[in-house]
């Protein structure tokens, strides 16, 4: 089976500086990842080379068995990317933050708004809140409005950058519960980037883990747990202590 996602010994620099790889992982159509790994693991960077924002240096980054480049536009569009804090436009309401790139592909309005009912329900937002701009909104509500816009063209695969990040416990556990609803209800790929072990392991099938640019192990948090590939994972799940086992 051809990958949804690959990286394929790819190696990123910034300067003289390596801040990832070389790193192999593959995904497979429908799975859900996490990359996982404390700040300056290169999980950011992994997921800008998937999403084509980034070039690799050395090595190779595939969509569905194709090499994605910098001018790659029409591969992500079938890309879902939810940024780290939103990125909502502070001039646009929600809606129209939701509907930008599909007006700018020319979608009619009859079809906008049937794409917006849709994803109001999946998202779990009222329709009317979708009339306010973003300051107007709570980080929760926010957070879901960025996942639609990620929805908004049906993308085959979706890539998300600490979509829980900087909100209260309550508003997290709520939103991990509706994340994990969406993924299973829609069965698309997910890739996630989360430092949250306890996130990571409701919402993803596998973990891959990352320390200083290198990927030290992939599987399930059990197979993490029972056969550590090095002793800094078990001293990292140790220090993580996650809630939950996982339930996905």
């Amino acid at each position: 089976m051809t990958p949804a996602l690959e990286l394929q010994e790819a190696v990123k620099r910034f300067g003289d500086a390596p801040a990832l790889g070389p790193i192999s992982v593959a995904v497979a159509p429908g799975e859900r990842l996490a990359l996982i790994g404390p700040s300056g693991s290169g999980k950011s960077t992994a997921l800008r080379l998937l999403l084509g924002l980034l070039s690799p240096d050395s090595g190779a980054v595939r969509f569905q068995g194709e090499p994605i480049g910098p001018d790659a536009w029409a591969q992500r569009q079938r890309m879902g990317y939810l940024v780290q804090g939103g990125g909502l436009f502070p001039h646009l309401t929600a809606a129209e933050n939701v509907a930008l790139v599909a007006r700018h592909l020319r979608w009619d309005r009859g079809r906008i708004a049937a794409r917006l009912g849709e994803l109001s329900v999946l998202a779990r937002i009222a329709p009317e809140l979708l009339a306010r701009y973003p300051r107007e909104l709570s980080g929760g509500q926010a957070q879901r409005v960025s996942l639609m816009r990620a929805l908004m063209l049906e993308p085959e695969v979706l890539l998300l950058d600490e979509p829980m990040g900087a909100l209260d416990p309550i508003t997290r556990a709520e939103l991990r519960r509706d994340l994990l609803a969406a993924f299973r209800a829609l069965g698309k790929t997910v890739v996630l980037v989360t430092h949250d072990l306890s996130e990571a392991a409701h919402l993803a099938d596998r973990l891959a883990l990352l320390r200083d640019g290198r990927l030290v192990q992939v599987g399930t948090l059990a197979a993490l747990r029972g056969a550590p590939a090095e002793p800094w994972v078990t001293r990292f799940l140790e220090a993580e202590r996650p809630t939950a086992g996982g339930d996905a």
